[in-house]
């Protein structure tokens, strides 16, 4: 999972690395599992823009990813393959009952490896299972926040979270941020790293590498006018004299923007910061 950079033949290709993709090992994926998806171009049902700076891209096909791991017994992993919907790699399984499914990959994970999803699948990468059966500083992704929902933290590429203790009724997980989470003892985790770790050291090189991902030039608030923006107009650069704030006036650095009486605030034993 190395990244490969590219010879400066332009100006743009000079800063350009792109993934070497190595650890691909189909490149057409699963007819069965796709699905088609339609891009909002940040706007929502009314047709107003509540995203700002997205639109345009290349065309995607979903790939459904079985985030819920319901089918139990052990699978054997037939293909590694990209994603473009998101950072890391996926892995297409096929179930002992037949039936195939994507899974986010974990780090190291080959073809022809088997993986389990049972309660009492021993703790080894890429076996999915309940946190409570999880061993103390094991190294997890792809967890869920309620039983059966499917998973929800831990999935962006090189990420992962480790178990720190137990009790009877909640796990405590420190997540990548570096806040510790209470979970409760039935959700579900994989044990290992997210794939793809190197995604992070990527260099776009060029403004027109995220035009295909679909994000469109960000304009600073200064550069507009008065009427667009808070900090906008005045003669030559002046941004008001007054704190850096969004387009509706919400204080831009340092401020909070959570709810103090956030229900979820009981599952947070220490704060990311």
């Amino acid at each position: 999972m190395a990244l490969r950079k590219l010879k400066p033949t332009t100006p743009a290709t000079r800063y350009y690395s792109i993934s070497s993709f190595e650890e691909i090992t189909k490149s057409t994926p699963e007819k069965s599992l796709l699905a088609p998806l339609k891009k909002s171009g940040g706007r929502n049902n009314l047709g107003r823009v509540t995203s700002r700076f997205r639109g345009g891209g290349h065309k995607r096909m979903y790939r459904i990813i079985d985030f819920k791991r319901t089918v139990n017994g052990t699978s054997e992993v037939i293909a590694i393959e990209y994603d473009p919907n998101r950072t890391a790699r996926i892995a297409l399984i096929k179930n002992e009952d037949g039936s195939k499914a994507y899974i986010l990959s974990p780090d190291g994970l080959k073809v022809g490896d088997k993986i389990e999803s049972s309660s009492d699948a021993d703790p080894k990468m890429g076996n999915t299972m309940p946190v409570v059966n999880i061993p103390l500083g094991s190294f997890i992704h792809n967890i869920e926040l309620k039983p059966g929902k499917g998973a929800q933290l831990v999935r962006s590429a090189g990420t992962s979270a480790q178990v720190i203790s137990k009790d009877e009724k909640y796990t405590q997980i420190k997540l990548p941020s570096g806040e510790v989470r209470l979970i409760k003892n039935e959700c579900k985790a994989t044990i290992g790293t997210v794939s793809n770790p190197e995604h992070l050291n990527i260099s776009y090189g060029k403004a027109g590498r995220k035009r295909w991902m679909g994000r469109r030039p960000h304009v600073r608030g200064v550069a507009m006018n008065p009427v667009d923006h808070p900090m906008g107009g005045g003669e030559g650069k002046t941004s008001g004299g007054g704190h850096p704030v969004s387009p509706w006036g919400l204080p831009a650095k340092g401020y909070k923007t959570r709810k103090k009486k956030n229900p979820n605030n009981k599952f947070i034993v220490k704060k990311r910061k």
